[in-house]
């Protein structure tokens, strides 16, 4: 199986979440810089955006990087179209099967890596040429998936010959290390980098993600069929409330207008939508993207030399039982 460091070209094999208004040239950059990938989430935005933004980013780091593409986006043509043209590294796609986009991508060199929540759809993109999957569990922050990454990332690996990418509630070394041994050959990585020091979210969004515990996230949007988690606020409820009542998908989504926005430029602690996984009790401080990645894999590394340090004590145990 090639390597996942190999098919991204980065010196770490992780990769940084898509983050709808937030992951753009600035954290995309500085994650490449710090050995990892780097995403631009292309996601609401323009064909013209997306290039500026591909064109800064080249201008910030040597390295590669990518753009992820969610595939309900009415204009997922154009941006495909931008995307080849700038001959982008690597693609991620979220929301749908991008089976039919996948041939013209790989025509332009481009790496392809779908994010997908089940088996059956990492088993389909295989066989349309994705060069590796990442298998998103339910922890993940925003839109998600109802199976957990400890259940599904081991199915996915046992159902594709590919390399799969684990994500969803990993944000130090144990995650990483776990996420090894479920059979993932890297790691996504999404809320952690919400707190990275060249992330452009406003203050009060980082702050709710350093104060956050292990059961401040909630997942809203149930009722719709596109389930989002976030962390509780006064929006978060009444959302729920909204859909306790059963009410239709209008006023949900009247209620939700401009509350990623609220989040992510203003900072909105109690209508904004705050993105976010099951992950952020364990983020506890504000770093650069280098700092976070090269943390996180020599926590990584410590857990495994301690481990083989135990086994191999265990096995002189058992010899001197013998």
């Amino acid at each position: 199986m090639i390597n996942v460091c190999e098919i991204l070209g980065t010196r770490y094999p992780i990769i940084q979440g898509a983050m709808a208004r937030i992951a753009e040239c600035n954290l995309a950059a500085a994650v490449s810089n710090g050995g990892g990938l780097g995403i631009i989430a292309s996601g609401g935005e323009s064909a013209d955006w997306l290039r500026q933004q591909i064109q800064k980013t080249r201008e910030m780091t040597d390295q590669p990087f990518g753009v992820n593409l969610m595939l309900l986006a009415p204009n997922v043509e154009e941006l495909i179209e931008v995307i080849c043209e700038e001959r982008v590294p690597v693609v991620t796609t979220g929301a749908g099967n991008p089976g039919k986009y996948i041939a013209k991508m790989k025509e332009h060199g481009i790496k392809v890596v779908p994010v997908v929540a089940n088996v059956a759809l990492a088993m389909r993109v295989e066989r349309a040429g994705a060069d590796a999957v990442v298998a998103e569990g339910t922890e993940a922050g925003g839109h998600i998936g109802e199976t957990t990454t400890m259940a599904l990332v081991p199915q996915i690996a046992d159902a594709v010959k590919i390399p799969v990418i684990a994500a969803g509630g990993i944000a130090d070394g144990r995650g990483v290390a776990a996420a090894y041994m479920l059979g993932a050959k890297g790691i996504q990585v999404g809320t952690r980098f919400l707190v990275a020091k060249e992330c452009i979210v406003a203050q009060g969004y980082k702050d709710a993600i350093l104060k956050a515990k292990d059961s401040s996230t909630v997942a809203t949007g149930r009722s719709t069929g596109h389930p989002v988690r976030v962390i509780k606020n006064k929006l978060a409820r009444e959302i729920l409330s909204l859909e306790k009542k059963n009410e239709d998908v209008e006023k949900i989504n009247e209620l939700c207008t401009g509350t990623l926005a609220a989040a992510v430029r203003d900072g909105d602690a109690d209508h904004g939508n705050i993105m976010s996984g099951q992950i952020a009790g364990l983020v506890k401080k504000e770093q650069s993207a280098a700092e976070i990645i090269q943390e996180m894999f020599k926590e990584a590394e410590e857990i495994y030399e301690d481990r083989n340090h135990i086994c191999r004590a265990g096995s002189s145990i058992s010899g001197n039982g013998k």
